[in-house]
């Protein structure tokens, strides 16, 4: 069976579509280069912010996002994965949009905690406020029987103004710092795991950092569109 070539709808952010590309060519096994895998990356910046459109403070991303998975389609996709938590919630329109398959990041990343930790009952979620608000993580994982642990509102702001700032490139031990002290809050709340429910928080936090395993649906989503490719 011919290998698959992957597509990938990127550009929220660029860091975050950069991470995504590193982490399959690390999930993949090869001894030259003819052995990876073909990539089709539409960078697309330009796609209006999914969080403010949820909360109803900014432009559809819908049409966008749509238009990025048809010009992968175009340019030879066989299927499509998305760095970016938040743009799951616009996944059924993007889907009816193209002809060929697309990953859903966040029921990868349930599989992934149900069958590697199957001791977890409680998953502490660092995300978008536009995540938070959709309720795309808790209807995934209620289907794994695990239960999403949401921060306190004050924190939900921070974790938005860390998410702007690697946005905007600072990588600061500062902004790991906060991060850190409200994932130790959720870890207080009973969270046996955390999960860097942001692209861009997997780009600051790294598993060590953590008395309780650290989930990177990034991590999961490269190591799953490996898979799909060659199988």
């Amino acid at each position: 069976m011919p290998e698959k070539v992957i597509g990938i709808l990127g550009g929220m952010g660029p860091e975050a579509t950069i991470d995504l590309f590193h982490k399959i060519i690390k999930s993949t096994a090869v001894k030259k280069d003819q052995e990876h895998l073909r990539i089709i990356i539409d960078n697309n910046p330009k796609i209006p912010d999914r969080t403010a459109a949820i909360l109803g403070k900014g432009e559809d991303p819908v049409t966008a996002l749509q238009n990025t998975a048809k010009n992968l389609e175009k340019a030879g996709a066989d299927f499509i994965i998305i760095p970016c938590n938040t743009a799951h919630y616009f996944l059924p329109s993007i889907i009816q949009s193209v002809k060929i398959p697309i990953l859903n990041m966040i029921e990868e990343t349930a599989k992934e905690v149900r069958q590697k930790i199957p001791q977890a009952n409680k998953v502490g979620l660092l995300a978008s406020i536009g995540t938070y608000k959709t309720e795309i993580y808790r209807q995934q994982f209620k289907q794994y029987n695990l239960e999403i642990i949401y921060p306190y509102d004050g924190d939900k702001k921070e974790i938005m103004k860390v998410i702007y700032e690697v946005k905007a490139g600072n990588l600061s031990e500062d902004i790991k710092g906060n991060i850190l002290k409200i994932s130790q809050k959720l870890i207080d709340s009973e969270a046996e795991v955390i999960i860097a429910g942001c692209t861009e928080i997997s780009l600051i936090l790294k598993e060590e950092e953590l008395p309780v395993p650290l989930i990177d649906p990034t991590k999961i989503l490269a190591e799953a569109a490996v898979k799909k490719a060659r199988w």
